[in-house]
């Protein structure tokens, strides 16, 4: 059983804002995976989006924008959503499955006022909302007869049921498939029950995939659930159900997987049964796959069928990488089929990184699939970077697909920096690179390129000389192409890659850090030196045309340079438990004798090439450094020789520098930490001794946060790189911030 709380989405009580900010997000438009698309079958012009880490959205069509639903939800693991149902009978009423992983809190949201407020009960069964398998379902359901009544088909634990609008959920004891319990290592998974269906043409009818091993891949109740059968037939045992639907005249067509995916899918299948007979048809559409009869050619996921004509359905592949994924559509029942992206087009003009550097494709990881119940030439599709939308899928000849993405901001972020000059804000993304942004309210024209690495895991710039930057990063693959390094004299518009001479190979045979992207790269005050931290740390005075081997530091420990004293550079020798400094310009370093800091430094430590440096340097002050160590904040007025503790009250996890408050010497800090028991988004003038808080609680996008920053021109500024929201900024309410240059 479960409890149902309070209607205020699940936010912890909090004192009152100490400061007012306006909050908005950095526009890129769309960018990451939104499994599952829905239309409300009651109410014309609304849609709802579920995205795998970054929560839901509802189409609002007065204002053509998506709506973030969950930004006032404070725990991490809600934003992944597992699935999503739109109420029958009432449009404003709509439900959410919310759980990031097996291990992670699981919830059923539940809103009656289109997603305003909403209903939070925390429920005993595991979701996955960002784990394999989440673009399967939906497997959250609401039965169009007693629409009080939903059925959830979780991933490792049976079906459960609620009657009383998801405020209380019972295991139903009497489903043949009881899960497979939770899984013991923690990347692992389970398919589950892949979708729940109800029909709307039969009282009590209702189907239950299982993309579980076994014999039994469909079930079927007609008596609202309360007895089961496995149906019979279809296709074999070895193909797993993973999405379904049902047209008016009572057909139900699914989908078929030889995996749950999104990846390593190889083979799918697309079925019909008709329940008044008992009767499957294969409907798989015909196509020979390039490389011979035997090569792979992906699934079928996505499946939708017009709310007029029964006859007309659409499924959409998955994985098919050779030659690209597609949608398929058909007229007369699955008989014959178009495949779409042969005579489609894509405008892509409102978000041109979709180009990816050539001609956007129609996609891939093309999980969901919908059909506009109030207008069956209005479809939609999503994949692994954004949702499509068409007003011509039932015309023949040319069709054109563009970005549906206004206000959807479903990307990680990785890194980002506010320089000393030139733009504002320069980004490093997870899948799409990261940007220079020059215009927060329209997508970058386009990504960082020459080379264009999918993951940036490090960004720095000169202090003195803003315009020259440096980057490090990563491709999906194991190894990067030519080179995980490049620089930039133009402040992140264009960049040149960077080479480091070719290192001694390793003797286990794993790759070498500048061929993965571990090997961060720092650039010093005046934009003259790159240091690039390999085996052995490099050091180049001419953008990589020689370099020389840096003493004194061991690899991999994320220097920082100071801002404004191009000879200073700092990090921490972690082998040693010290502070070491380069007085040089980066040729050599020596220890410090760090007075004021413990014994163990090891808290400052990660071998995750994506994780914030943990010294940061004032970028308007030489010598002035900041330490996180394990939470607790240091600080140092004299080129690291000393520190200071600071901000005893509060527990640090991000933070940022940005221009001081007016009067004030010391930077505005900036930082995501738990204070008085409440964790939230904190900000110090003066020097961390009195925090107050400048998020409240509409504005906590779950607290899935991995960067912060303040801007060094603008007092008060704060820029937030989220893990599923995208880039937020905030200013103060309190009218135009002071020192702006």
């Amino acid at each position: 059983m479960s409890a149902d709380s309070s209607p205020t989405s699940g936010i912890v009580s909090s004192p009152r804002v100490a400061v007012a900010y306006d909050w908005r997000s950095v526009r890129v438009g769309g960018g990451g995976f939104t499994p599952g698309i829905v239309f409300s079958p009651v109410e014309r012009g609304l849609a709802w989006l579920r995205s795998d880490m970054g929560g839901a959205y509802r189409w609002d069509a007065a204002a053509r924008q998506w709506v973030p639903l969950q930004d006032r939800v404070s725990e991490s693991s809600f934003m992944g959503i597992e699935s999503i149902a739109a109420d029958p009978v009432d449009a404003g009423t709509v439900y959410l499955a919310a759980g990031m992983n097996w291990s992670a809190p699981a919830a059923i949201f539940r809103s009656t006022d289109y997603g305003k407020t909403w209903r939070e009960t925390r429920v005993p069964f595991a979701m996955g909302g960002n784990e394999n398998g989440r673009g399967l379902g939906e497997r959250l359901a609401i039965d169009p007869f007693a629409h009080g009544r939903l059925l959830f088909g979780s991933r490792h634990q049976g079906l459960w049921a609620s009657d009383d609008a998801g405020a209380n959920w019972r295991k139903l004891d009497g489903f043949p498939l009881a899960g497979l319990g939770l899984p013991t290592n923690r990347r692992e998974t389970h398919g589950g029950l892949s979708f729940v269906v109800f029909d709307a043409n039969v009282r009590g009818r209702v189907f239950v995939g299982s993309a579980d091993p076994g014999e039994r891949h469909l079930l079927r109740s007609d008596d609202g659930g309360k007895t089961w059968s496995a149906v019979a037939g279809g296709p074999a045992a070895d193909m797993l159900p993973v999405k379904a639907v049902i047209g008016s005249d009572g057909l139900l067509t699914i989908t078929y997987c030889d995996g749950i995916g999104p990846n390593g899918i190889t083979r799918g299948a697309v079925w019909r049964f008709d329940p008044a007979r008992g009767a499957w048809r294969d409907v798989t559409p015909k196509v020979m796959p390039i490389g011979g009869p035997q090569a792979p050619v992906g699934g079928y996921m996505g499946v939708a069928v017009a709310a007029s004509d029964p006859q007309t359905i659409a499924v959409s592949t998955v994985d098919r990488g050779n030659p690209v994924d597609t949608v398929w559509l058909s007229h007369d029942g699955g008989a014959h089929w178009d495949e779409l992206w042969r005579r489609s087009v894509r405008d892509v003009s409102a978000t041109p990184f979709l180009d990816f550097g050539g001609k956007a494709n129609f996609g891939h990881w093309i999980a969901g699939l919908a059909i506009d119940p109030f207008d069956a030439n209005h479809a939609a599709y999503v994949t692994g970077a954004t949702v499509y939308a068409t007003g011509e899928l039932q015309k023949s000849g040319t069709m054109q697909w563009a970005p549906w993405t206004g206000g959807i901001e479903q990307t990680a972020i990785i890194t980002l920096v506010s320089p000393t000059g030139g733009a504002h804000l320069v980004s490093g993304f997870g899948d799409i690179g990261g940007f220079r942004h020059d215009d927060f309210t329209v997508s970058p024209a386009h990504q960082h390129i020459n080379p264009f690495l999918s993951n940036t895991n490090t960004l720095d710039y000169g202090g003195r000389a803003p315009l020259v930057m440096v980057r490090s990063g990563n491709t999906h693959a194991r190894v990067v192409p030519d080179t995980s390094l490049a620089w930039s004299a133009d402040g992140g518009a264009t960049w040149s890659p960077l080479h480091v001479p070719k290192g001694a190979p390793h003797g286990d045979g794993t790759p070498l850090p500048e061929e993965t992207g571990n090997a961060a790269i720092t650039v010093s005050a005046d934009g003259t030196a790159f240091l690039v931290e390999t085996d052995q740390p490099r050091l180049t005075r001419n953008r990589g045309a020689t370099w020389q081997v840096v003493g004194g530091l061991p690899s991999r420990t994320r220097v920082t340079s100071d801002k404004q004293d191009a000879k200073r550079f700092y990090a921490i020798d972690f082998a040693s438990n010290r502070v070491v400094r380069s007085d040089d310009g980066g040729a050599r370093f020596h220890a410090l004798a760090g007075k004021g800091l413990p014994a163990d430094l090891s808290a400052a430590h990660s071998a995750n090439r994506e994780a914030p440096a943990p010294i940061l340097a004032d970028p308007n002050r030489a010598g002035a450094l900041w330490l996180n160590l394990g939470g607790a904040l240091y600080r140092s007025a004299d080129f690291g020789d000393s520190w200071q503790r600071t901000g005893q009250a509060i527990t640090i996890e991000r933070y940022g520098l940005g221009k001081a408050a007016p009067g004030r010497k010391d930077a505005a800090l900036f930082a995501l930490g738990t204070l008085g028991g409440l964790r939230a988004v904190w900000r110090s003038i003066d020097g961390g001794t009195t925090w107050q808080r400048i998020n409240d609680e509409a504005h906590q996008w779950g607290l899935r946060i991995r960067v912060i920053s303040g801007d060094p021109r603008q007092f008060g500024r704060i820029y937030i790189g989220t893990d599923g929201r995208g880039i937020v900024y905030g200013d103060p309410k309190t009218g135009p911030a002071e020192g702006t240059e």
